[in-house]
């Protein structure tokens, strides 16, 4: 478990770095993707879903 976290740790680091330079090549979408299996396989999972699902209903129902 420690070593999922500090994977899951040092690949949100990167992928904030690599996001904040504005450029995504190749190379950064694959720390994006390895990013999201680990974040998928850690405790956070069932909060990311549950949000991502709260923010889309909220969305959906919006009328313009």
């Amino acid at each position: 478990m420690a070593i999922s976290i500090s994977v899951v740790l040092l690949l949100f680091i990167l992928a904030v770095i690599f996001v904040r330079n504005g450029g995504l090549k190749i190379t950064h979408a694959v720390v994006c993707l390895l990013l999201g299996f680990y974040l998928a396989s850690t405790s956070m999972a069932p909060t990311i879903n549950s949000g991502l699902t709260a923010t889309a209903d909220i969305v959906s129902s919006l009328r313009p």
